[in-house]
Parts: C-alpha cells; sequence; structure tokens
C-alpha cells in the first residue's frame, strides 16, 4: 500500500479513537492522564494526515520532501494548504496544538482542574488548555481529513 494511504488509515483509526474518548470517556472518568492521551494522539492524528498530504504531492512530483519536519510544514503551509482548502486559521490551530504537545514533553509537571489541563513549565509558567479547546483540535483533524479524502478521491 502506498505510503500516503497507510498515514490516511492511521490518521482515521486515532481521529476515531480520540472523537470517542473526548465525547463518551472522558465524560465519566475525568481523568487527567485521559485527556493529555486525546490531545497527543489528536496531534498524531493531525501529522499522520499532513505527511499523507505530502506524501501524496510527493509522489506526483510537486513538491520535494526534507528530512527535517519543520522544513515540511513549511512546505506544506506554502504549497499544499491552500490546495487541500487548509484555511489559515486551521493552520494557526495546528501550529497551536504542535506548540503544546511541545510544551508538554518539556513539562516537568501539569494537571487537572476543572476540565482544564494546566501545563506548568520549569520557570512556573502556566499553559492553560480547556477540554473545548481539545474538542476544537478533534474536529480539526475531523475536518482535515474530510477534506483530504475529497481531494483524494476527486483525483482518483
Amino acid at each position: 500500500m502506498e505510503k500516503f494511504l497507510e498515514n490516511l488509515e492511521k490518521a482515521k483509526n486515532i481521529t476515531f479513537t480520540a472523537d470517542h474518548l473526548i465525547y463518551v470517556t472522558y465524560p465519566l472518568l475525568k481523568d487527567k492522564k485521559l485527556l493529555l492521551k486525546i490531545l497527543l494522539e489528536t496531534k498524531n492524528a493531525i501529522i499522520y494526515s499532513l505527511n499523507a498530504i505530502l506524501q501524496y504531492e510527493y509522489l506526483f512530483k510537486r513538491i520535494k520532501l526534507n528530512t527535517d519536519p519543520k522544513i515540511n510544514f513549511k512546505t506544506f503551509q506554502n504549497k499544499c494548504a491552500a490546495k487541500y482548502e487548509i484555511t489559515d486559521s486551521e493552520v494557526n490551530l495546528i501550529v497551536e496544538i504542535l506548540d503544546l504537545s511541545e510544551k508538554h514533553k518539556k513539562s516537568p509537571m501539569e494537571y487537572l482542574k476543572k476540565d482544564k489541563i494546566i501545563i506548568l513549565s520549569k520557570f512556573s509558567e502556566q499553559t492553560i488548555i480547556p477540554v473545548e479547546k481539545i474538542k476544537e483540535f478533534v474536529e480539526l483533524s475531523k475536518k482535515i481529513l474530510k477534506k483530504i479524502e475529497s481531494k483524494f478521491l476527486r483525483n482518483i
């Protein structure tokens, strides 16, 4: 199977799982670890979606890929986002979720308070992520998948 199809399938599975977790499981359990897991898995789904786009465009020699993910993301922003009808606000949300996951990775501590994840940096700066924001990221992942699938289906 083509690499872009594998990435697309992984993105679909992760997005479906994250959607179920945020709307069904989390309201029952109210677990901080679950919210963090949903956030990180949604980021992974978005990454797989972007990789599917980049692999597809590379397959048809429309772009060049690099070993540096930041350069590949710039390529996505400049050459692919508009083609797949991914708006600037959606790109900004993608950047935001990538930044939040990076903050989480570097964070010495995070905790849950009233349906919000609070991530503390090394210098005790707080980053607050409400559940609504995580739901927004899950919806973003679903939107991107729909746009990719419609574009791929039009080209078949």
